[in-house]
């Protein structure tokens, strides 16, 4: 129900030269959808900076996996470091990931083990991100998160979303919010509806989906809480959506919650215009969980500008490649292909930095990218001048057959950028900075 991945470290480590899984050694190439050798052999010969040595370069991975049990993080890590380093490494230097395992509420504990020992983070996240933010900014670690979730985390400095879910002051879900009320259903915006995981997380995410409807027009008619961990009888919320009359409904939490309160609104024979499952049910068990729903019911997803696994994009089938080699058993999830993209921007500044990789150059290499795109994974990124954001979106529909693309006029490729971002009038807090902790990026070395 969090919107945090997830994965593990307390004393272990993924992806070094010789944890490796896939039946071989053999490299696949280094190049990455429009990327080329992401990865490559050098004669680094020095010690530059904390976690790296002439042998090696040491970072951490964030994850709640041992709340969540979900290990797309953890695994991403396995997968881009067995490649990383079967073509060589970073100029030489064998990739390791150290997991860092918050399991929910241990994000500071975990940091502070960062900062003794990694070089930087990468393509990680945790739900209560913004509790390790402090230490991460007093210790001068960059961040090449994979997502952020609370205010106080997403845009800190020192942080960089290489295909960034969250965007600081920004509801990221407007443009689709827009188009499923003013152009797809026009006739939902008179009744829409809200559930919403009882959690602090999820309830800033309400309120400020709230916020863009209510600034859209459209009525709000029905917006409950339930218990973050569940319910056993989906009954009395179904009744009231359909009392209320209820024609669009946002639902914020776990996809097997949502699966099961739409099986009481088929079996009473209610359909909604929509539903928005949220993109953390993007998989292919949703659908297999909703049964007859996915016929009778019409759930969409906001991808918010990353590629369709379905899709046919040289960047998506070279994932599934390297998925296929190193971790067969894996779930490449949206999450993960974020992580990917942070992963792939990481390897690339640090390549760029040469034998003298240090985090100052590491992070300003990176913040020069003004149309990242992840080797072709997700719309263009400008990581130079983040705000105010380009907003696109890409929107998909469960079907019996699975996912696929729904009707939402896209005008860049898979994506629709015309809609203009939506700025949040609500004080959700504030990201760190630096100045905060007494610190300045003339500190980072």
């Amino acid at each position: 129900m969090l919107v945090a991945g997830c994965g593990g470290r307390t004393g272990s480590e993924t992806g070094g030269g010789d944890d490796r899984s896939g039946g071989g050694s053999s490299a696949l190439s280094a190049d990455f959808g429009d990327l080329t050798e992401v990865c490559q052999e050098g004669d680094a010969s020095t010690a530059s900076a904390q976690g790296v040595t002439a042998e090696q370069i040491e970072v951490g991975v964030f994850t709640d996996m041992g709340f969540t049990k979900n290990p797309e993080f953890v695994d991403a890590a396995k997968v881009f470091t067995s490649w990383c380093n079967d073509n060589g490494g970073i100029n030489g230097r064998t990739l390791v990931a150290n997991t860092r395992d918050a399991k929910l509420m241990e994000p500071r504990q975990r940091m502070i083990e960062a900062c003794r020992e990694d070089f930087a983070l990468v393509g990680g996240g945790a739900a209560l991100d913004a509790l390790g933010v402090k230490e991460r900014l007093n210790c001068l670690l960059p961040t090449f998160t994979a997502q952020t979730v609370q205010e106080g985390a997403a845009g800190a400095d020192l942080e960089i979303s290489a295909s960034p879910a969250k965007i600081p002051g920004y509801d990221n879900y407007a443009g689709f919010r827009e188009w499923v009320i003013n152009e797809a259903y026009p006739e939902s915006k008179s009744a829409i509806g809200a559930i919403n995981g009882d959690s602090a997380v999820t309830k800033v995410v309400g309120a400020i989906t709230q916020e863009t409807f209510e600034a859209l027009g459209a009525t709000m008619v029905y917006n409950e809480l339930y218990p973050a961990m569940g319910v056993s009888d989906w009954t009395p919320y179904a009744q009231a959506i359909k009392s209320k009359g209820v024609k669009g409904l946002v639902f914020m939490g776990s996809f097997d919650q949502l699966a099961k309160l739409e099986e009481v609104l088929t079996n009473m024979d209610y359909k909604l215009d929509w539903i928005d499952a949220n993109n953390n049910a993007y998989n292919a068990q949703f659908i297999d969980l909703l049964g007859r729903s996915t016929e009778y019911q019409n759930n969409l997803v906001d991808l918010g500008g990353m590629a369709p696994l379905e899709s046919d994009e040289p960047a998506v089938e070279q994932l599934k490649e390297l998925y296929a080699k190193y971790a067969p058993d894996a779930q490449i999830t949206l999450p993960a292909m974020r992580a990917w993209s942070s992963w792939l921007l990481f390897a690339k500044a640090a390549a760029a930095c040469g034998d003298e990789l240090t985090r100052a150059c590491v992070y300003e290499t990176a913040r020069q990218e003004t149309a990242w795109t992840g080797g072709g994974l997700h719309a263009p990124s400008d990581l130079q001048t983040p705000l105010p954001p380009k907003a696109c979106f890409n929107v998909e529909k469960a079907t019996p057959d699975g996912w696929e693309p729904a009707d939402f006029n896209p005008d860049n490729g898979l994506y629709r950028c015309d809609l203009p971002p939506r700025k949040i009038t609500q004080d959700f807090g504030a990201p760190l900075t630096l100045a905060e902790v007494g610190k300045s990026m003339s500190d980072v070395q």
